[in-house]
């Protein structure tokens, strides 16, 4: 499958990888040992990163799935958790606002958006609702004399560039049986942060966990169904990033195969380090293709729920499966801090958690398949 962008497309890809290259990837153990700089969404937003997907009309670039879904791999190959962070911002917080937010809550909050003065951050994940999206505890009670403001009282965890959000998306219950969104500001007493949640991988990712008590948030139009399919982009995006960390692992094995010698050749010449290699490579071509597949498909406004799932799915798969052969190759200089491969095998993991986990991943197909 060949990618079409146009001219305007490659000229902001080709920055991205700019910014890959000069920026990202020196950058990338720094960032781990504490997170991003507090600059960065203003940098994203000036370059355009977190509104690729927004149409113009709105105030965004406008740019396809496929563009955003190759920001992603190539933010990847840079650092993993910026790349997962622009993914979620793109997909599920600013989509938000293309298809969800009223005209008043658009002139009150994209500006900042786009300038990256309001960083975002979607709020799902609570400590009893996980993959069960449904069993969301946080209850939302409309405020008496205030249409649309409703106050929040609830917990949400593992939130995705919390720390760093002035804006949250929270999904909250309405009633018994049904949830929707709502804008809530973190800028509130209603707010209360209970801490930053350290992780294996993707560390430099500001992961939050925070309460909400009597907090004031401003309800978004849309079902809960209609929200939530809001992550079938975001899986293309995971799954972008996915074989971004796939590419580089290989690439990092390819190159220290060449130049490490043992038995008095290279490693590059054993038949099991190049079936490795092999095999490393033959997964990352298959997930690149599911990838553009999916990217393409939602492109021309085709159903993509069971394809964004098998290039989820499958993309997060070889990710770990690769970085787990090139980390082999590297035998144990690769689980030693002065090599990257170490780094992209702990990142990968977060790709067959996020954004549906691969369990969750495998009933959503099997549903499409079987019904």
């Amino acid at each position: 499958m060949v990618l079409h962008f146009n001219d305007e497309e490659k000229a902001f890809l080709a920055s991205v990888q700019q910014f890959v290259d000069e920026v990202a990837l020196p950058q990338t153990r720094v960032w781990e040992k504490s997170t991003f700089p507090k600059d960065i969404w203003t940098i994203c937003a000036a370059k355009g990163f977190t509104s690729c997907v927004l149409p113009k009309e709105y105030g965004g670039r406008g740019y396809s799935c496929q563009t955003y879904a190759e920001m992603c791999r190539i933010l990847a190959k840079g650092d993993p958790a910026l790349s997962m962070n622009v993914a979620a911002v793109n997909a599920l917080c600013v989509a938000h606002f293309e298809h969800f937010a009223n005209d008043e809550q658009r002139a009150k909050y994209l500006p900042g958006v786009l300038d990256g003065s309001i960083p975002l951050s979607w709020g799902l994940t609570e400590p009893d609702a996980g993959s069960d999206a449904r069993r969301v505890k946080t209850f939302a009670t409309p405020i008496e004399g205030r249409p649309g403001y409703f106050h929040l009282n609830g917990e949400k965890m593992f939130i995705t560039n919390g720390g760093f959000a002035k804006l949250f998306i929270i999904i909250a219950r309405v009633s018994d049986t049904e949830l929707s969104a709502f804008f809530m500001e973190k800028d509130q007493p209603g707010f209360e942060e209970v801490g930053r949640i350290a992780t294996t991988g993707v560390s430099a990712s500001y992961t939050l966990h925070f309460r909400m008590k009597d907090a004031v948030a401003w309800h978004t139009p849309g079902s809960f169904e209609q929200v939530i399919s809001l992550l079938y982009r975001g899986r293309i995006g995971i799954g972008a990033m996915a074989l971004g960390i796939a590419e580089k692992a290989l690439e990092e094995g390819i190159e220290y195969a060449k130049g490490r010698e043992q038995f008095n050749r290279p490693l590059a010449q054993m038949q099991s380090v190049q079936n490795m290699v092999a095999e490393s490579a033959m997964q990352v071509e298959a997930a690149r293709l599911l990838v553009h597949q999916a990217a393409w498909m939602y492109d021309q406004g085709l159903p993509v729920v069971k394809e964004s799932s098998y290039a989820k799915l499958f993309a997060s798969e070889a990710a770990r499966d690769v970085t787990n052969k090139m980390l082999q190759i590297h035998g144990g200089r690769g689980m030693t801090f002065d090599f990257l491969i170490e780094k992209l095998w702990r990142d990968a993991k977060l790709t067959e958690i996020g954004e549906g986990a691969t369990e969750i991943q495998k009933l959503i197909i099997a549903k499409a398949l079987l019904k």
